[in-house]
């Protein structure tokens, strides 16, 4: 539908500068001598220039020019424009059509930037599926940088042999050592997430990979040698159902969500990745309680530090509370998604600071069955 009313609008885009046209004529027509407005018709080029393409705006450029010398004609000497209007209303076609010529231009350009963007977010946040090694998850990312549509926001899912483990976080800073780092860490979580066995040896190559990568910037001379991210990393053991393993490097604590409430999971006594050597050692792993009807609930700074007009932060967990104690339904991971996604959009008014992810998973309600288990052999 979007793409049918894109193309239509497109297609209609010569109707404006027509009416404009038809508009001045007539309304020279029937006005005095001492009110002559057709020079004006320089606006009819000008306005196609805008929406239509280059032989559109051209067409109408050559169309003014004419409409202009034969309108003038129909007047009196006396009353007539004249040629330096003539001139006025050529030269003001002609540059028209580089103008839109160079509009177009900029047009495909910023499709082609958004293309590479869009791979790229694809890339760092690869597509998975609904529902993915025994758990159910959904997740919203909005890019505080609507043009570049990807940020330091990162989050993944990597199921293997000793369990499922998620992994959510934010890099500070932004632009493309933002995503660079995120692309950094979503690799080695990828590859520690699949092979190691301990959660903390998972952590530890984490804060290894952060300062690699820093050490790596600051030799090709880059300022962001100081980089850090925050992050959550969670294990799904296989051998506790009702609970989950939590390492925080200063990231916003996950809410675990179900009919029972809204509550913070303890845990959340790390540095970022990056700064473990500033307290000499990374943050324990903590097994928290996390029953089968409840959802746990991951987002950003950019939720939490969200701003109304009066600059007042978006109150998560307040607003959770109530509503889901209302609807358990909103438990669900997309539901729950939904919500905070929107009430963050609804707050700020739309005007989004910071990049910002709503990330919610649950162990599913039903087995994985053999979908599931492909998947942990496979990946």
């Amino acid at each position: 539908m979007r793409v049918r009313g894109r193309n239509l609008g497109r297609n209609l885009g010569w109707v404006p500068p027509l009416l404009l046209l038809v508009g001045i004529v007539l309304l020279d027509f029937n006005t005095s001598e001492r009110f002559r407005i057709i020079t004006w018709i320089v606006l009819v080029p000008g306005t196609a220039a805008a929406i239509c393409g280059v032989w559109t705006t051209g067409t109408f450029a050559v169309l003014a020019g004419v409409t202009y010398f034969a309108v003038d004609s129909a007047w009196p000497d006396e009353y007539r424009a004249g040629l330096g209007d003539f001139i006025l209303v050529a030269v003001g076609g002609l540059l028209a059509v580089i103008a839109c010529a160079v509009r177009l231009r900029k047009e495909r350009r910023t499709l082609h930037i958004q293309d590479i963007a869009e791979t790229t977010r694809r890339t760092v946040l690869r597509p998975l599926p609904t529902r993915w090694a025994g758990l159910e998850h959904a997740g919203a990312y909005l890019a505080a940088d609507v043009e570049a549509r990807v940020g330091g926001d990162f989050y993944d899912i990597q199921p293997g042999p000793h369990g499922t483990r998620v992994l959510v976080g934010d890099v500070q800073g932004k632009g493309l050592g933002a995503v660079e780092t995120a692309a950094a860490l979503l690799g080695t979580f990828r590859e520690a997430g699949y092979h190691e066995a301990d959660l903390a040896t998972v952590a530890e190559r984490l804060e290894i990979r952060m300062l690699r990568h820093r050490r790596h910037t600051t030799a090709l001379g880059r300022a962001d040698g100081d980089r850090f991210a925050t992050a959550v990393l969670i294990g799904f053991p296989e051998d506790a159902k009702e609970s989950v393993d939590v390492v925080n490097f200063g990231h916003e604590p996950p809410l675990a969500v179900g009919p029972r409430g809204v509550r913070e999971l303890s845990g959340g006594d790390g540095l970022p990745l990056g700064l473990a050597d500033l307290v000499g050692g990374l943050p324990p792993v903590h097994r928290v309680p996390l029953a089968a009807d409840e959802t746990l609930l991951l987002v950003t700074d950019g939720v939490t530090e969200a701003r109304d007009r009066r600059g007042t932060f978006y109150p998560l967990a307040l607003r959770l509370a109530p509503a889901v104690a209302d609807r358990p339904d909103l438990a669900d991971p997309s539901r729950l998604v939904r919500l905070v996604r929107d009430g963050v959009l609804r707050h700020c008014g739309g005007r989004l600071d910071d990049d910002t992810t709503v990330f919610a998973v649950r162990r599913a309600r039903e087995a994985a069955g053999e979908d599931g288990e492909e998947g942990r052999l496979r990946s």
